[in-house]
């Protein structure tokens, strides 16, 4: 078995954190943590990608990130996830204050209709630039939509509770986050995307997260 947390050496730039989950569901691979580990130990523009992984689980993910956070210091979290019936790389726009979980995780837990944080705020915006992202994985030649939901479940759980910590100032200052959900390997179902063009469409959307501070306007018609 992998191990949930690969190590570098110390590194003096500022780092990317790039978490995946285990596997759930009865299945044995989670694309969203094999992407991560492909690009474990990357540079990008200054910055040094470390990668970790996240239980499957309610409460006990967002402990894993908050001890991930407080370790690394990232100047950027982005979260994946898998995200079945998806065509494409699916930048999430929105994490909401909610847990609405139509199976169990894998501990068993299914909350139905309660808070990822008591007395939080509805919902957060992601603090990437999702616009100059999508463009930069459809460039790289990946499918990429910009999604107005992460659902209800442990990923939406995780997106919220990122983007709560980072309004509690618990990153660096300045400190961005969010979340790209990734469509089954082929062979775990329909639709899906080889691992290798995954990797290249994360690639492309964290240099443009880094390069771009601020997010671009695509003009009328461009694909969202």
């Amino acid at each position: 078995m992998a191990p949930d947390t690969l190590h570098s050496a110390p590194q003096a730039r500022p780092t990317i954190l790039l978490t995946g989950f285990d596997p759930f569901g009865g299945g044995t691979h989670n694309p969203s943590w094999l992407i991560a580990q492909a690009l474990h130990g990357q540079r990008m523009a200054g910055h040094s990608v470390v990668a970790a992984q996240l239980p499957t689980v309610f409460g006990q993910s967002l402990q894993r990130l908050q001890s991930l956070v407080q370790a690394h210091q990232p100047a950027l979290t982005l979260c994946l996830g898998m995200a079945g019936g998806r065509d494409a790389l699916s930048i999430e726009r929105i994490g909401i204050n909610i847990n609405d979980a139509r199976i169990p995780d894998n501990m068993g837990a299914q909350p139905i209709d309660t808070p990822v944080h008591a007395g939080g705020p509805t919902a957060y915006f992601s603090s990437l630039p999702i616009k100059a992202m999508l463009r930069a994985v459809q460039r790289a030649g990946v499918p990429c939509e910009v999604s107005q939901t992460a659902g209800t479940f442990v990923c939406n759980h995780v997106l919220y509770g990122l983007m709560h910590l980072l309004a509690q100032g618990r990153g660096p200052k300045g400190a961005r986050g969010g979340f790209v959900h990734v469509p089954w390997l082929s062979g775990q179902g329909e639709p899906h995307l080889p691992l290798r063009d995954m990797v290249r469409g994360i690639h492309a959307a964290l240099w443009a997260a880094v390069l771009a501070p601020q997010d671009i306007a695509l003009q009328a018609g461009a694909t969202h």
